[in-house]
């Protein structure tokens, strides 16, 4: 059974930082990815960044710039260095994991999300 620690969220102002980590255990499966995602009240949950098995990590490019993923593969931590927030960075942010399946994709795992709120 996969389990995440999250933590890291809170409330800042704009222009402020934070720091998200995220520990993952009962990995028994190859990963294709792990990352962050968020999801605003009325919006649809987006990938905020990602590392993926080749070491190459994605973002979204609302967050280039401001936002560094960093990886610990030996114990499946992650860290989202998040820098010079806007109001439009809050939402809950939640740990995820992809499993590589027969034909790519395998299964979605989520961690259980943590709120991060920026106010103006």
């Amino acid at each position: 059974q996969v389990q995440f620690v999250e933590s890291g969220g809170g409330s800042v102002q704009a222009g402020g930082s934070l720091r998200l980590s995220c520990t993952a255990s009962g990995i028994r499966f190859v990963m294709n990815s792990m990352g962050w995602y968020r999801q605003a009240p009325g919006k649809q949950r987006e990938l905020v960044a990602q590392i993926n098995s080749d070491r190459t990590t994605n973002y979204a490019d609302s967050v280039k710039g401001r936002f560094t993923l960093t990886s610990v593969n030996a114990n499946y931590t992650i860290y989202l260095q998040m820098n010079n927030l806007v109001p439009e960075d809050s939402a809950v942010y939640y740990c995820h994991i992809e499993s590589a399946g027969s034909r790519g994709k395998g299964f979605d795992y989520w961690g259980q999300g943590t709120q991060v709120t920026v106010s103006s």
